[in-house]
């Protein structure tokens, strides 16, 4: 069967698979998504400073 240190070697292996796995849901389930509102919040507030702006300088 394994010996000792190939057990160690063989755990090790699953430790560091499993870690990147739930790094990889955490980050596609909760990261990204929240990143890419962040961004679309930030162009819509943008976007509606410079429409105000836009609309006092022709106003003016």
């Amino acid at each position: 069967m394994f010996e000792f240190d190939q057990y160690l070697g063989f755990l090790a292996f699953l430790g560091i698979l499993t870690i990147g796995f739930w790094l990889m849901i955490f980050l596609t389930a909760f990261v990204i998504p929240y990143w890419i509102t962040g961004s679309l919040m930030e162009k819509m507030k943008m976007k509606r400073e410079a429409k105000k702006n836009a609309q006092e300088t022709g106003n003016a």
